[in-house]
C-alpha cells in the first residue's frame, strides 16, 4: 500500500524538533518520503490512498507506556479510597472475576478508546490469567502493544484465591507467552515481563525474570513508590525503599519501566539517573487515588527518561493521552513555576521518550524517513481549538486539543481510523458485549 498524506503541518520530533509543511509518502509499514513544501521532489504518480491534512495537525502516534487493559471494564466501580484500599476492595475481587471472554472485550474496549484518542502505542500490564485474551485483542484492533502476565507470587489474605500464584508458574506461564506471542504481527506484538510491585513479589520471582530478560532485551514493566502506604509496607519487607530494593537485585537499567515513582528521595533519584531506568507518570491515576504529585521538572533536569500512561480506566475513568498530557504540564506549575515543563517537553514525554522506554527510538516516537508509520492526523477546524496558534503549535496541542479532534489514526503504515471510525474493529458490538461483562463482574463486587 503507497499512502500520501498532502498539504500536512508535521509536528516531526526528530532531533532538530522540526516543525514542516509538506507531505508525507507512506510505503508499506514504513515512511517512505517527506517533502517539504516547496520542494520539486519527485514522487510516484500512483497512490493507493491520498489524505488530504489542509489545516491540519500530523504527528507521531502517542506511546503510552503504562496501562491495564484488563482493567476497562471496571471503570467508575471504584471512587474515591486510597491505593491499597482500592486494590484489594475493588481491583483485585473484579481481576478474579475475569473469565477469558471477559477480559477479550475489556482489552478490546481499552484498545477502541486508546485508538479514538490517537495512541498507537502501549506498555499494558495484564491479570494472573487470560493474557492470551490481550493478546488477540491487541492483535485485532490494529494497535502496537507490549504485553504482559501480571506476576504476583507473594501469599496474601487481601488477595483472592483466583490471583494467588506460584513462583514456578508465574514465571513458567511468562515465559511460554513470550515464546507465543513476542515480535508477532511483523514484530508489532511484543512481550514484556510485568511483576505487579514489590509486595505482591518475592525475590525469587524477581530474580527469576531478571537474568532472561536482559538476555532477550525484554521489558521488566512494573509499579513503584506509588503511595506511601505502600512504600512504608515495603521498608518494613525488605528494608529498602522501592528503587534501592530493585537496584539491589539488578532489575535498574534501560530495560525497566516504573510506573509512577512519586515518592523518591535524592538517593533513588541518582539510581534512576544512573541506572538509565525509565520512569512511566501517570498524572490523571495519581491525583484520583490521592497519591501525590510526581517530580517529573526534577527527573527531567537530571536527564531520567520519563513517558506518559493514563493507566487503568478505573484509577482514571478515561484513557486519553490528551487528559495525561494537559495534567502534566498543568500540576507542576503551582510548585515550580509557569516554566516548570515546557509543552514541548510534555509533547516528548508522550512520543519520543515513550519509545526510548520501549526501546524502539530508532523505530517509533518520531516522524523521519525509515521510521515505522505510526501517525496521527488532528483536526485543528474544532470549537475548542480556534484559532489555533501555530507559534505556540506545542502548547495548542496539548493544552486546547482532546480526543475529539484525532481524525485519522495510522499504524504500522495501515489506517486503523479515518474520519473518526475504527476500520478493524466493530465499535458497537465491543461496548455492548462490554456492558454484558461488565455487569457480571459488578455481581461479585458488590
Amino acid at each position: 500500500m503507497s499512502l500520501l498524506i498532502r498539504n500536512a503541518t508535521i509536528v516531526t520530533m526528530n532531533p532538530n524538533r522540526d516543525v514542516i509543511k509538506g507531505d508525507i509518502l507512506i510505503e508499506g509499514q514504513y515512511i517512505k518520503k517527506i517533502i517539504r513544501r516547496g520542494n520539486k521532489r519527485l514522487l510516484p504518480i500512483h497512490y493507493t490512498k491520498i489524505i488530504d491534512a489542509t489545516d491540519k495537525i500530523v504527528l507521531p502516534g502517542f506511546i503510552q507506556t503504562h496501562t491495564h487493559l484488563c482493567q476497562t471494564l471496571f471503570r467508575n466501580i471504584a471512587e474515591d479510597v486510597k491505593l491499597l484500599d482500592w486494590l484489594q476492595k475493588y481491583i483485585w475481587p473484579s481481576e478474579a472475576s475475569h473469565s477469558r471472554d471477559s477480559i477479550y472485550y475489556s482489552a478490546l474496549l481499552g484498545c477502541a478508546e486508546l485508538i479514538k484518542g490517537g495512541t498507537t502505542t502501549i506498555l499494558d500490564m495484564g491479570t494472573v490469567h487470560y493474557t492470551d485474551s490481550i493478546f488477540e485483542a491487541v492483535r485485532e484492533s490494529g494497535l502496537r502493544g507490549f504485553i504482559g502476565k501480571v506476576m504476583m507470587d507473594k501469599k496474601s489474605k487481601n488477595i483472592p484465591d483466583e490471583l494467588q500464584d506460584t513462583t514456578a508458574n508465574s514465571i513458567a506461564e511468562s515465559i511460554k507467552l513470550y515464546e507465543k506471542w513476542h515480535n508477532k504481527e511483523d514484530g508489532r506484538i511484543k512481550y514484556a515481563f510485568a511483576p505487579r510491585f514489590v509486595l505482591s513479589c518475592s525475590e525469587a520471582l524477581l530474580k527469576g525474570i531478571r537474568d532472561f530478560a536482559i538476555e532477550n532485551d525484554l521489558i521488566i514493566h512494573s509499579h513503584s513508590s506509588e503511595n506511601r502506604s505502600e512504600l512504608a509496607l515495603v521498608m518494613k519487607k525488605t528494608g529498602c525503599r522501592n528503587l534501592e530494593y530493585f537496584d539491589k537485585l539488578g532489575l535498574t537499567g534501560k530495560n525497566l519501566v516504573l510506573a509512577h515513582c512519586i515518592w523518591l528521595d535524592k538517593n533513588e533519584i541518582e539510581i534512576l539517573k544512573r541506572t538509565k531506568t525509565n520512569v512511566t507518570h501517570c498524572p490523571s491515576s495519581n491525583l484520583k487515588l490521592g497519591s501525590g504529585i510526581a517530580n517529573i521538572p526534577e527527573m527531567l533536569r537530571q536527564k531520567i527518561n520519563v513517558g506518559l500512561g493514563a493507566d487503568g480506566a478505573p484509577c482514571n475513568n478515561n484513557l486519553s493521552m490528551f487528559m495525561e498530557m494537559r495534567l502534566s504540564g498543568l500540576i507542576q506549575k503551582p510548585f515550580y513555576g509557569p516554566q516548570a515543563i515546557s509543552s514541548q517537553q510534555v509533547l516528548e514525554m508522550a512520543t519520543i521518550n515513550g519509545a526510548k522506554a520501549l526501546g524502539v527510538s530508532d523505530e517509533l516516537g518520531c516522524i523521519e524517513e525509515g521510521k515505522t508509520a505510526d501517525i496521527i492526523i488532528l483536526d485543528t477546524n474544532q470549537a475548542q481549538t480556534t484559532p489555533f496558534v501555530m507559534n505556540n503549535i506545542y502548547s495548542s496541542i496539548i493544552y486546547s486539543m482532546n480526543s475529539e479532534n484525532v481524525e485519522t489514526v495510522i499504524i504500522d503504515g495501515k489506517i486503523v481510523m479515518e474520519d473518526g471510525e475504527l476500520k478493524m474493529i466493530n465499535e458497537k458490538e465491543i461496548i455492548k458485549k462490554s456492558k454484558k461483562y461488565a455487569s457480571k463482574i459488578w455481581k461479585n463486587v458488590w
